[in-house]
């Protein structure tokens, strides 16, 4: 596998001391639908294969068709950090620190950065989460 300067970074403490969270205006939600070629694809955040189905990630404003079935309101946060594909525990301490707050939470990797969407009702409290680790990680406590 070819590693370059847009490889990402993988170093724990620099991704969590760095992700510097984005909480991106709007809802989301999560559908599916068995049908590969819905309209609402063009308009998705993320779209993903499953045996069972095509998932969207779409706009909650966009998941208007009964037949997407939308559930899990949701707010993106976006980790400003580029992370490589391969770095080890990022996701993991994030999504320990979250669940001692009680939330869970939907984390998706795109090239240069991760995604969280947490809870719509609880995305306040996922920012503060997040930079309380950041700030602890590099020492701004």
């Amino acid at each position: 596998m070819t590693t370059g300067p847009h490889s990402g970074e993988t170093d724990l403490d620099r991704l969590l001391a760095g992700m510097t969270p984005v909480l991106a205006a709007g809802v989301y939600v999560f559908c599916t639908t068995p049908r590969t070629d819905h309209p609402a694809r063009a308009r998705a955040l993320m779209t993903l294969h499953e045996d069972e189905g095509l998932t969207l990630i779409l706009p909650e404003a966009e998941a208007g068709d009964p037949a997407l079935r939308p559930v899990f309101r949701c707010r993106r946060i976006t980790l400003t950090v580029h992370s490589a594909l391969e770095a080890v525990g990022f996701i993991a301490r994030i999504a320990t620190r979250l669940a001692a707050q009680g939330m869970g939470v939907n984390p998706v990797a795109g090239y240069f950065h991760d995604h969280l969407f947490v809870p719509e009702d609880r995305a306040d409290d996922a920012m503060a989460a997040l930079r309380a680790l950041a700030d602890e990680v590099a020492g701004r406590t």
